[in-house]
């Protein structure tokens, strides 16, 4: 997980809230965010998978698509087939390129029949509305509003997420399946209710108005939620398997090559990037990213080359010893002939030349009711 510290940061409407709790503050994605708090990554990592954490991603941003056409701009500028959702539900995808790479990985949700929220990683606010309008241009009927600042998005993670939110809502939260929303009210304020996460774990995400955010964020904890930080975010988010913009995917990586065809509305009439997409299915990939643990002591991180016959084959696109599963874990592009599970590799780890084993992911997959 890599860490900017522009001159200017912009802040939460939870701000205040986190330097209270004595959370470290740090840079990333040009917002001033919560990293840790006083328990520290490895204890907060533990409360998500075993009781419920809460998490400020206000930082994410949110694309509002409306209009007659708006199905067919969000059809055209992500791989996933959003025909197929219904009101109320959402599905995650990606915007590509026409080389079939990853511009941004997103969620959408359909909140009516010509309405559209596109969620969008923090880094790639400005990047991906310009994108969404360059399509849209030429649309008739079709509008573009950039709505990030009208949200503030609380995320409560963890198995005992449904046990601590039910009191506060009048909703029912066991009618709300995976991926779907609803709109409610969380500690008496308006709020769109979805069961979403980026943990592994089940949760909800909270879509709410910035000024009400200190009173659910209060609310929440008063009933048994921890706060989390972004550290112990990216633990979680690795365990799961879960790809990171910038560091598992981006403008040179493939949906498939990430393993991410399962997110491809191979259906679809034409989105952008599906000729290429399509010519790397039939033809193979040469490389794919695949999920490794080490067999010697040592922490694998992003950067480091892999080896194989004592040569570069590729590079770790994210690593860590995970507080939960207690090893060393991560992802990394490897030539597809090495991505079989059990093949052995060599990471270079500060000089170290270790031994890493390719498994098969996610590393952890949270127990179904």
């Amino acid at each position: 997980m890599s860490f900017v510290a522009p001159n200017i940061l912009k802040k939460t409407a939870l701000n205040a809230r986190h330097r209270e709790l004595g959370a470290r503050m740090i840079g990333f994605g040009g917002w001033d965010m919560p990293v840790e708090y006083a328990s520290g990554i490895s204890n907060e990592h533990h409360a998500v998978r075993t009781k419920a954490g809460l998490f400020d991603v206000s930082h994410m941003g949110e694309i509002e698509i409306a209009g007659v056409d708006a199905l067919a701009v969000v059809q055209r500028i992500t791989c996933n087939d959003a025909s197929v959702l219904t009101v109320g539900q959402a599905q995650y995808s990606a915007i590509t390129t026409e080389a079939g790479t990853v511009i941004d990985d997103i969620l959408v949700y359909k909140l009516a029949s010509t309405h559209y929220l596109l969620v969008v990683n923090a880094s790639n606010i400005a990047k991906d509305q310009a994108w969404v309008a360059n399509e849209i241009s030429s649309v008739n009927d079709a509008v573009l509003v950039n709505s990030s600042s009208r949200y503030a998005l609380l995320a409560l993670q963890g198995p005992l997420a449904q046990k601590i939110l039910q009191p506060l809502t009048g909703t029912e939260l066991d009618s709300i399946p995976y991926y779907w929303f609803t709109n409610g009210e969380v500690a008496n304020v308006r709020a769109m209710i979805s069961r979403t996460g980026y943990t592994g774990e089940d949760g909800f995400e909270l879509f709410i108005q910035p000024q009400a955010a200190v009173r659910v964020w209060d609310a929440l904890l008063d009933v048994g939620a921890e706060p989390i930080g972004l550290g112990a975010r990216d633990t979680l988010r690795l365990e799961a398997a879960m790809r990171l913009y910038g560091n598992d995917i981006d403008e040179t990586t493939t949906v498939l090559e990430a393993g991410l065809g399962w997110i491809v509305g191979w259906q679809k009439q034409n989105f952008i990037g599906k000729d290429a997409l399509i010519t790397a299915r039939e033809t193979g990939l040469t490389r794919q990213l695949a999920g490794f643990e080490m067999i010697d002591r040592g922490i694998a991180r992003q950067g480091y080359d892999v080896y194989s016959d004592e040569r570069i084959v590729g590079s770790v696109t994210s690593g860590t010893q995970t507080p939960f599963l207690n090893k060393a874990i991560g992802m990394a592009y490897v030539p597809t002939e090495l991505s079989k599970n059990e093949t052995e590799i060599i990471i270079n780890v500060r000089g170290r030349y270790l031994r890493a084993r390719i498994i098969q992911m996610p590393f952890y997959k949270r127990r179904r009711k």
